[in-house]
């Protein structure tokens, strides 16, 4: 996994979420409320309900409202970046959401190719594992996601860029 620490602005998004917990519901594709909540997103074709898309097809799955850490509660987020000029005004549609990702730093992973879900869970579970100074700062367990983009179209060879706050 290549690895880089970055600052970015705020991010506005639009989709749909589900509330989870990694060690309650996640363990198994019975329980998993991730995996409905990405597959409702797709077979809806959400996406398409979704005006002024910054970049189309390019999808965030975030990690947000952390009761504490990686192990509590948090919300899990689907949707796509609008155009910053009207972020501020936006009206999402029936059944959808508003999300603002705040400016802040993170510890960016791009994954090496490898089958979807996979490819993902195991960059998590090596994230999980590592020390504030191999990540270049303590996590903040503000707001994480992933940025799905056309390296993410073919299910069997998926690359995935995973951005962790860090303070």
């Amino acid at each position: 996994m290549q690895q880089q620490n970055l600052s970015l602005p705020v991010i506005t998004l639009i989709g749909i979420d589900t509330r989870t917990n990694n060690f309650k519901y996640e363990t198994g594709p019975m329980t998993s409320k991730i995996g409905p909540c990405a597959q409702r997103y797709g077979q809806e074709q959400i996406f398409n309900q979704i005006t002024n898309r910054k970049k189309p097809g390019t999808t965030y799955c975030v990690y947000t409202d952390y009761e504490s850490d990686h192990a509590g509660d948090y919300t899990f987020f689907i949707g796509e970046e609008i155009d910053a000029d009207v972020a501020e005004s936006y009206v999402p549609g029936e059944g959808l959401k508003k999300l603002v990702i705040p400016a802040q730093n993170y510890a960016k992973f791009t994954t090496e190719s490898g089958q979807m879900p996979f490819v993902v869970l195991s960059a998590w579970q090596k994230i999980w594992q590592m020390t504030p100074e191999n990540l270049g700062g303590k996590r903040t367990f503000k707001t994480d996601f992933q940025i799905h983009d056309e390296r993410a179209f073919n299910p069997m060879s998926t690359i995935v860029d995973i951005y962790v706050g860090v303070a």
